[in-house]
């Protein structure tokens, strides 16, 4: 794991530390004591304790080059002593610290003891290797569900580690690159600038260019321990399965984070990660993704370009935050290639005010068909449709088919109502899964492999947030992206759920489109945009219409072009219906043409259409009122009192006629389209009422 520490720690090339390698530098390498380093004297806590497991054969070390839970089973099983070696170890740790606390509580010390408390488990976490240090860094990124005490304890995991050896580091160097260390660098750090659970970095300056680079190193013997590790966590998973605790298949999850963990553990692998990332993200705004050096990497040995910077966890930029969770959510739900290992240690804000990214070992992918799963249950929780919300978790695998999906209804209206009714912008990614808690038991709901990375990506993604800024929300933060991906993706799932969603028992839902039309114009004002302070209503009604009238708002302009011309019909039966009751205010007759229930919803639509697009708010507050009083009217005084008070005048519609000549060339021309197609769909409609009007 690729972690730099702040400034004052190291400098480059100012920094005098770095060490120039020419021959009498030598006897570093050799052992001599007089210039060994520090770190190189000292052997590090996690080998002090579990050194033992590192005496692999070379075909049991080829057989750990990926997670495989058959060949480290059989392989340890050949070594049953160091197994109950490592339960004694991990029991014993454990039960010692557990009955400190306990005799804390009955000596009712507990508070002067916490924070002493709160040390010792870190040093537990770190002699017990790396399996354990990765878990801890897992929980170690949310100060609203850790004791602030443990969590300053937890966050030292992320770059303060013992190192290991330098003289085993530069060996290693030397072996994997097959090249002595003065051809391969004209400067290195005689000392790891970082140290962590899987490797420890050092600052050089590759020969051959003269570019500053780091050089992460392996620590040894990691494959054999947390190979060891996973396979007992594999088996108490099992255990706890057969108690009938959890419906989730605990060894699949454990079997997807081994599986993480190991690819994590090849650096080559690595190397590709991080090229991949950069092509597909290096280019989002302040988005920094160093460079890789492929011929100079192997499974153990990584080169990167050297990045200097800040932890974004140090630092009070609440800016860099959302360019964060903007990135994560562009790796969700527009690649599926996603960085899974986000905690604070991995984001450097750099000293020209860019988040960069570190540490590629670790990394998910979202299919396809899971990310609109996803986006789908995000639209559906905004919207309180909770039915629909049912059927999202069973496509996403959290809930059996077989589940009762009226219950379940039932149950997320009760846990969701209160959360919801707060806004979009107030929901807490994390109190929601706390709500879900008690019902995810009752109804066996299940944590899919795939989708505790997903999960542990988005809530540490908050915690580090919420460290910044208490009452940041990232559900809230990232929706409008959601709703803007949801109403232009071609996706024919997403476009059959946003239909289902805007036409509810075939009635058109057109505050649903509002919300999310006005969500997704957010992604134009963000903080990740830097506005510009005073955004009007013009500003809003061009971003409007110019998203309307792209080749991505065809199936928007579609449903457009379909109310308006729905709600034109409507407006000139209404028109006609005054008309006949003025000129004819005594007749008994029913006029030929009364609106029917259906032509009034139409006409209501039209006017919301144009108060969308023109924002005039005017034509929305009457429209409110008529909503308010129309049960005391009678369908033709509601017409006629829309026909006269609500179209809008020629002086109200300058606003929007002054920005069409704005609008891009592309934009104008399909606008131009618009009068051919509107009257095709109007005759189309008249016609089609005549026949049923005669005929039926």
């Amino acid at each position: 794991m690729l972690l730099l520490p702040s400034p004052p720690i190291v400098s480059f090339p100012a920094n005098p530390s770095l060490l120039p390698l020419s021959r009498p530098s030598w006897p570093l390498r050799r052992g001599n004591p007089a210039v060994v380093s520090a770190a190189s004297r000292d052997v590090d806590s996690f080998t002090s304790k579990s050194g033992y497991l590192f005496s692999l054969s070379a075909d049991e070390a080829d057989s750990l080059s990926e997670y495989n839970f058959s060949r480290i089973d059989g392989m340890y099983k050949k070594k049953p002593l160091i197994l109950l070696r490592r339960l004694a170890q991990i029991g014993t740790t454990f039960g010692f610290w557990l009955g400190l606390r306990l005799a804390d509580e009955a000596l009712e010390r507990s508070e002067q003891m916490f924070k002493v408390r709160a040390a010792e488990l870190r040093r537990l976490l770190v002699e017990l290797g790396p399996a354990y240090v990765k878990i801890a860094q897992a929980v170690s990124s949310r100060p609203d569900l850790i004791p602030p005490t443990y969590l300053d304890e937890l966050s030292l995991l992320q770059d303060q580690i013992t190192p290991f050896s330098t003289e085993v580091a530069f060996n290693m160097i030397e072996d994997e690159l097959g090249l002595p260390i003065d051809e391969l660098f004209s400067e290195i750090s005689p000392e790891p600038v970082a140290a962590a659970s899987l490797g420890q970095v050092y600052q050089a300056r590759l020969r051959r260019n003269g570019e500053v680079v780091a050089v992460k190193v392996q620590r040894p013997g990691v494959r054999a321990a947390i190979a060891l590790d996973t396979l007992i966590l594999r088996y108490i998973a099992g255990l706890i399965k057969k108690a009938g605790r959890f419906n989730s298949d605990l060894q699949a999850v454990v079997d997807e984070w081994a599986t993480s963990l190991f690819k994590e553990m090849d650096y080559l692998k690595e190397a590709q990660n991080g090229i991949k990332f950069r092509k597909l993200y290096g280019s989002i705004k302040d988005v920094l993704v160093p460079k890789m050096y492929t011929e100079y990497s192997t499974s153990k040995v990584l080169v990167m370009e050297w990045v200097e910077g800040q932890k974004l966890a140090e630092v009070n930029d609440l800016y860099l935050v959302e360019v964060g969770v903007y990135c994560s959510f562009n790796q969700l739900l527009e690649y599926g290639f996603y960085h899974a290992d986000p905690h604070p240690g991995n984001f450097l804000r750099t000293y020209d005010g860019q988040l960069a990214y570190l540490d590629f070992g670790m990394m998910g992918d979202f299919r396809p068909e899971l990310r609109d799963g996803f986006m789908e249950a995000c639209l559906h929780l905004v919207n309180r449709d909770f039915k629909a919300l049912a059927k999202d978790f069973v496509t996403l695998g959290l809930l059996p088919p077989t589940a009762e999906k009226s219950a379940v209804t039932k149950a997320l209206t009760d846990v969701f109502q209160d959360a919801i009714s707060r806004g979009v912008r107030n929901i807490s990614f994390g109190d929601l899964l706390g709500d879900l808690g008690k019902t995810m038991y009752e109804f066996k709901f299940r944590i899919p492999p795939y989708f505790s990375l997903v999960i542990r990506s988005l809530a540490v993604l908050e915690g580090i947030a919420i460290g910044i800024s208490p009452n940041y929300k990232v559900l809230g933060s990232t929706y409008p992206w959601i709703a803007r991906k949801i109403l232009t993706d071609s996706s024919p799932q997403l476009k059959s759920s946003l239909q289902s969603l805007l036409y509810e028992e075939g009635v058109f839902r057109i505050d649903r489109l509002e919300s999310l039309i006005t969500e997704s114009l957010r992604t134009e004002t963000a903080l990740v945009q830097k506005p510009v302070e005073g955004t009007d209503s013009k500003i809003v009604m061009k971003q409007l219409l110019a998203f309307t009238f792209t080749e991505q708002g065809s199936f928007v302009r579609e449903i457009f072009l379909r109310e308006f011309a729905k709600g034109l019909d409507a407006f000139g039966l209404a028109t006609l219906d005054s008309l006949t009751s003025t000129t004819m205010p005594f007749s008994g007759s029913r006029p030929f043409n009364s609106l029917t229930e259906e032509d009034m919803t139409n006409l209501r639509t039209f006017y919301r259409l144009i108060s969308l697009f023109s924002g005039m708010q005017r034509a929305e507050t009457q429209v409110k009122a008529v909503s308010k009083y129309g049960e005391a009217l009678t369908p033709l005084d509601e017409a006629s009192s829309l026909v006269m008070y609500q179209f809008p005048s020629a002086q109200e519609m300058l606003p929007i006629l002054s920005i069409l000549p704005e609008l891009p060339q592309e934009s104008q021309q399909r606008l131009l389209q618009l009068p051919g197609d509107l009257v095709g769909r109007l005759v189309s409609r008249a016609f089609a009422r005549t026949i049923r009007r005669m005929f039926l």
